[in-house]
């Protein structure tokens, strides 16, 4: 598609037939009227030739004038239009750091293996809004809900165990989340949930937070991670760290009860693979059209224009004082 950004400049256009005419009426009596019986003579001349052509090097003053008034109305081209469908929702990530997260049967440890899937996720979603709690025996807010991935992601490499008093506290740590999507205006709303225990602190039970997150039309993912059976945890004694197996024990009818009452789901990652599949399905799952937008863009056009007047005119230059300068 081809249009003018300054369409207003064309309207010179119309003085270019006026300054021919002009041109025309001033050198029309410039050769002399001679009386002749015949022609004859002349066929074999060519110096009308010649003026013929010397006539061209106006016309060629005329088209670059008509060139450089289009190039000042700034011509643009304009790609076809395509729809384009920008999938982006509302996403907080409640991140349980309790002492427990420290166990390795993911590597190398539950927590930094979650902090790296989850990031994973997070750069493969430029359209989404995110936001992270963490939680343990209480809750905190590493990062509201922003655009800015390189800040949620800053910050999700900050988080460590023992950044707030230990223990886990689930339903705090979804109404947290839930406070912080609430007043959403987004299409999709949706909390993922991370955790490795059994809720056992905090003020609020993780049921009456889903009931509170469905109010709101917000969906709950949660993921209970740990092997099954034991895990080997780090115990610090008297001669250093050591590691003990400690049975892994998750309430996985809670978190999948708190999931079903959102439209949600729970998965249980046993290894860092299973993680990156899980968050991989929850990232198909969750592929909200908002908006549908119509994409141009604009292409100056108007070198070529003035390139091909500036030719124009240097030529006329070079001619007038070369080939034709006898006749000026």
């Amino acid at each position: 598609m081809f249009e003018f950004a300054n369409p207003e400049y064309l309207y010179f256009l119309l003085a270019l037939p006026l300054i021919a005419l002009w041109y025309w009426y001033r050198h029309r009596t410039d050769s002399p009227d001679l009386q002749i019986s015949t022609f004859q003579s002349f066929r074999a001349n060519s110096g009308r030739i010649r003026i013929y052509l010397y006539t061209l090097l106006y016309v060629f003053r005329l088209i670059a004038l008509g060139l450089l008034i289009i190039a000042l109305a700034r011509p643009q081209t304009t790609s076809s239009r395509q729809d384009v469908s920008i999938e982006g929702i509302d996403i907080v990530m409640a991140l349980d750091v309790s002492g427990s997260m420290l166990a390795q049967d993911l590597k190398p440890d539950r927590l930094e293996a979650a902090k790296q899937v989850a990031s994973e996720f997070i750069s493969g979603r430029p359209d989404d809004r995110f936001g992270l709690i963490i939680f343990s025996g209480e809750t905190f807010t590493q990062c509201p809900i922003t655009t800015d991935h390189s800040v949620v992601l800053n910050l999700f490499g900050e988080v460590k165990s023992g950044m707030i008093e230990d223990g886990t506290a689930i339903g705090d740590g979804l109404a947290t989340a839930v406070t912080r999507l609430k007043d959403s205006k987004a299409v999709s709303k949706v909390i993922i949930l991370l955790t490795d225990g059994i809720n056992n602190m905090g003020a609020l039970d993780p049921v009456s937070s889903a009931e509170i997150a469905k109010l709101y039309n917000i969906r709950i993912y949660t993921i209970g991670v740990g092997t099954l059976g034991t895990a080997p945890y780090p115990v610090q004694t008297p001669f250093g760290i050591q590691y003990q197996q400690v049975e892994v024990k998750i309430d996985e009818d809670l978190l999948q009860k708190v999931a079903a009452m959102t439209d949600g789901r729970y998965f249980r990652a046993t290894s860092n693979s299973k993680l990156r599949e899980i968050y991989d399905e929850i990232d198909q799952m969750e592929k909200s059209k908002i908006d549908v937008t119509e994409f141009r863009r604009k292409k100056e056009e108007f070198f070529i224009f003035a390139l091909i007047a500036l030719i124009l005119l240097s030529a006329e230059i070079i001619l007038r004082n070369t080939v034709f300068k006898s006749m000026t």
